[in-house]
This record gives structure tokens, C-alpha cells and sequence, in this order.
């Protein structure tokens, strides 16, 4: 039971005032990654009961050695971070887990409008 592959789930803390403003240089980065044939998954998720408070979850297809060799240096995140990381109230919060599979993988095409 076990599949190739990482889950990195991500929270940051924003004022509430900031969350247009992140969002704003968050989405290009966004746009660049879910295009990585090796991202299998990305969904973005706010705490209605806290403002500010956002967390996403990306699955890839590779390995965690692979995601900082190979993914986290790319260009991209640079002027994302530059930008966004100002914006923190506290460190952001980073989990990394080793993806198990199936048989406990399920995506349901409703959830969502999904993308093609």
C-alpha cells in the first residue's frame, strides 16, 4: 500500500485586510504550478471563522527529494515570496506526507468545478 508521491499542505496567516493582495500575487505562481506535469492536485482553502488564515494542499507525483531538487528552486516562487512573505503575521506552516494511494485516493468530478 503506498504510491509514489507527496502531499504538501500549506498555512499562512494574513491580516484579513491582505487577503486580495495575496491573492493577487499568489494566482500567477498558482497558474505555473498546476500547469507541472508532476502536480497532480492543488485545491486552496480560507477558515471562514478566521480571516486571513489560508491553507492549500498540493499533490505531486514525485518524491520529496525531487520537490526541493527540482520544483521549489524554480523561478517562479521567487517573486511570489518576495511579494506575499511580508504579508505573514507568523511563519507559514508547512506539512509534507508521503501520498499513500490507493486504495485510499478519491476524487469525485463534482467536487468543484474541477479543471480538465
Amino acid at each position: 500500500m503506498s504510491s509514489e508521491g507527496v502531499s504538501l499542505q500549506v498555512t499562512i496567516y494574513i491580516s484579513p485586510e491582505n487577503v486580495p493582495k495575496f491573492f493577487e500575487a499568489f494566482r500567477p505562481t498558482y497558474e505555473k504550478v498546476i500547469q507541472e506535469p508532476e502536480c497532480t492536485f492543488f485545491e486552496v482553502y480560507e477558515d471562514p471563522a478566521e480571516p486571513g488564515v489560508i491553507s492549500w494542499v498540493e499533490n505531486w507525483s514525485k518524491s520529496k527529494e525531487w520537490l526541493f531538487q527540482f520544483q521549489a528552486p524554480k523561478e517562479y516562487y521567487r517573486e511570489y515570496l518576495a511579494v506575499t512573505e511580508p504579508m505573514f503575521l507568523k511563519p507559514r506552516e508547512i506539512k509534507l506526507l508521503k501520498r499513500l494511494g490507493l486504495p485510499f485516493t478519491m476524487v469525485k468530478k463534482e467536487n468543484g468545478g474541477l479543471r480538465e
